[in-house]
């Protein structure tokens, strides 16, 4: 090899050496901090953010490392702790998110900025709904931390989009599911406390992921969804509501085959079963038709690794306003393309208020809300605050999992998903699926 060759390969080859992106914990330190401004709690793994005021909340944090290993289990159960005592105490609103691709638990992360916008407006509407005791319920948030780059090298870190989907399962696979099932036994704490005179079971677990995060979350949940929806444990005597992981799982431009999401797809077709008026959403997945990331780059990728596999056509069902139709499944497709840009197994379609933004009056009840999701119609529209939530007809009304096909007008691109309007949606499916019962009864 040539010198000047040789010279820059080597120039590269620091470059990507330099470049790598941190491999430690973001939070070493395992006290809880008081977040006042940009910059204030860097370190820490547990935050308190506008004590006192009707928009607070804590943030805390859960990091991995590329094996799907708790970076310190330490950590972790520092933050089950701090919010066991809390739940034990009062009816909280615990919210997860899982990031994705090119992000990380790094303080100066943009998706750990829009959380905290996110946890900070549901916190404003619990307070705004408190119960007839003036008690608003406690909004408590998880960050999930993992290494979203491996390089951070600007044009070099796009190439490690397989070595990142690769991770994120991954981290699914492995520890992720524990902590997920240990956040969703603190929303049950109180109610096992209450022995003598059980209340109403009013916290409520919502877990949120993006791109990778997505990915990461569905294959850490994909088993626990399914046989919460069949439900085959000893004593039941009767078929009631179909149940999810916690309250409501909620995947943004997720970054996985749609042929992963053929089982539960599968099985809440079966027979074109009918849902009661009182069936929540369990999983709603939302991806932009202008996510050209999983849209193009995805299949793409997917055709080299599925070259050499064997793939059939599977016959499958659609509930229609007629009855069950037959639905071909493309298996080599399904294989490769995800499960937002995969037309047989989309559900909804949401697009901008077609009459424009709704301003909401003072008295707006989301108990209103929730009685127009129960009421929904086959083919039809929900009418939400700047945006409406079209049925495409081959599902039965009340399906728990919705697999939504979003306007690009609201997301425009792959990470462009903190929109004031599509936030508003996602907050008002995050309220609908957690109110107290009181608030249903």
């Amino acid at each position: 090899m040539d010198h000047p060759r040789l010279f820059c390969l080597t120039l590269i080859l620091l470059a990507i050496i330099s470049g790598c992106a941190q491999n430690s914990a973001y939070r070493t330190d395992k006290t809880s901090c008081l977040y006042i401004k940009t910059g204030d709690c860097a370190a820490n793994a547990i935050q308190q953010n506008a004590p006192g005021r009707d928009n607070q909340f804590e943030l805390a944090f859960v990091e991995f490392n590329d094996q799907g290993q708790l970076r310190d289990r330490k950590q972790m159960q520092a933050v089950l702790d701090h919010y066991y005592k809390i739940a034990s105490d009062n009816d909280v609103v615990l919210m997860v998110f899982a990031h994705g691709w090119h992000h990380s638990a790094s303080p100066g992360d943009d998706n750990i900025r829009q959380f905290r916008k996110l946890l900070s407006k549901v916190s404003r509407i619990e307070n705004a709904g408190k119960n007839s005791k003036g008690k608003a319920r406690k909004v408590l948030g998880l960050y999930i931390g993992w290494r979203g780059d491996s390089i951070t090298v600007p044009v070099l870190d796009e190439a490690t989009f397989w070595d990142r989907k690769s991770t994120a399962q991954e981290i699914g696979l492995q520890g992720v599911t524990e902590v997920l099932l240990k956040l969703e036994e603190i929303v049950n704490v109180k109610a096992g406390m209450e022995e003598g005179d059980p209340k109403p079971l009013n916290s409520r677990l919502v877990v949120i992921g993006h791109s990778f995060g997505g990915a990461l979350i569905f294959t850490a949940l994909q088993q626990v969804l399914a046989d919460r929806f069949v439900n085959s444990k000893k004593g039941k005597i009767f078929s009631g509501d179909a149940n999810g992981f916690g309250d409501l799982v909620l995947l943004v431009n997720p970054a996985f085959e749609a042929l992963r999401f053929s089982t539960l797809y599968d099985i809440s077709q079966h027979e074109c079963r009918g849902y009661f008026k009182s069936q929540l959403p369990k999983l709603v997945i939302l991806t932009s038709e202008s996510d050209y990331a999983t849209k193009l780059a995805f299949p793409a990728g997917r055709f080299f690794s599925t070259l050499f596999e064997s793939h059939t056509t599977l016959s499958r069902q659609q509930c229609t306003q007629e009855g069950a139709k037959e639905l071909l499944v493309d298996e080599g497709e399904a294989d490769r393309k995800t499960v937002g840009h995969f037309k047989p197994y989309l559900t909804h379609h949401l697009v901008p208020a077609q009459s424009g933004p709704r301003s909401r009056s003072v008295d707006f009840s989301y108990r209103q809300a929730l009685s127009k999701w129960s009421d929904q119609q086959q083919r039809g529209t929900l009418h939400f605050e700047d945006t409406d939530l079209i049925h495409l007809g081959k599902t039965r009304p009340l399906n728990p999992y919705l697999n939504v096909k979003v306007d690009g007008d609201l997301i425009s691109g792959h990470n462009d998903i903190w929109g004031d309007s599509i936030i508003g949606f996602i907050r008002d499916m995050i309220i609908i699926s957690t109110l107290p019962v009181e608030a249903i009864n």
